[in-house]
């Protein structure tokens, strides 16, 4: 195991995280042109993932590592770079969420970096690599983007919400999920499926979409996005209790999270594969 990192206080942590992250979006915009012929697949062919991928991880990890060489990082394409001792801080990264949207040219990619100590997400940063959006987020700091606070969806029935989600890669997955989506479409003002779910998350922090829930996210997922959101006042939770995992994410404001939660027990949509 390396050397443990002095303990640093949340705002250190989260210019470090903006610093790499902005360098880290740069990369992934100016290689989009070469990296979209060279693709491979995850899972499915369906899943892609692309050299951009593997190039802003691996400069990611570097950059962290080089000033922090205590500290671990849990990237999607590498896994874990080390173990950390307590008190240390492990490094959550998805390198390019939206990698779909990333391969098409859609502008709804983004670089999600998370600073969590002990279990417990302290810092977050997404940027949209794309657009150059930025939203923000400490532990007990509030949510921000552009210098203004973040607080949520002011909406208060589930009728008039409008609703993000999104979808598995395997089969089965999907189909289960587009029957929970046919049972909820009714319930709601409208559905938005956008690819990303760490934008997915900031946009309900900031009161773009009224709430938003998936099933199947990792942690680099959900690990910045989840804590600018629970920062902006949203209840961030799985269903029946259970926290945030890959069995289900909900967030919302308090005044939506009931109805939304009960909605989707009703419909299962914890369960299917």
């Amino acid at each position: 195991m390396s050397e443990i990192s002095v303990a640093t206080a949340p705002d250190e942590l989260l210019a470090l995280a903006v610093r790499v992250a902005r360098e880290a979006a740069a990369t992934a915009r100016r290689m989009r042109a070469e990296a979209i012929g060279d693709v491979e697949t995850k899972s499915t062919d369906t899943d892609v993932v692309t050299a951009a991928d593997k190039a802003v991880e691996r400069q990611v990890v570097e950059a962290l590592l080089a000033e922090r060489p205590g500290d671990g990082v849990l990237g999607e394409e590498y896994g874990d770079s080390a173990e950390v001792a307590p008190g240390a801080i492990r490094w959550i990264l998805d390198p390019i969420d939206g990698t779909v949207n990333y391969l098409y040219g859609l502008p709804q990619y983004a670089v999600s970096l998370a600073a969590e100590r002990d279990g417990e997400v302290v810092a977050g940063v997404v940027v949209n690599a794309a657009t150059g959006d930025e939203w923000t987020a400490t532990r007990g700091g509030g949510a921000w983007r552009a210098g203004r606070r973040l607080s949520g969806s002011v909406r208060t029935t589930l009728d008039q919400s409008l609703v993000g989600t999104g979808f598995g890669y395997d089969a089965r997955r999907r189909a289960h999920q587009g029957a929970v989506l046919a049972g909820l479409i009714t319930r709601v003002r409208d559905i938005r499926r956008f690819g990303a779910a760490a934008l997915d998350l900031c946009m309900a922090a900031e009161g773009l979409l009224d709430a938003y829930f998936e099933k199947g996210l990792n942690a680099w997922d959900h690990a910045a996005g989840g804590l600018i959101a629970a920062e902006a006042g949203l209840t961030v939770a799985g269903l029946a209790g259970a926290p945030a995992s890959r069995t289900m994410l909900v967030a919302a404001p308090p005044a939506l999270f009931p109805a939304l939660h009960d909605v989707l027990v009703e419909l299962d949509a914890a369960g299917g594969p």
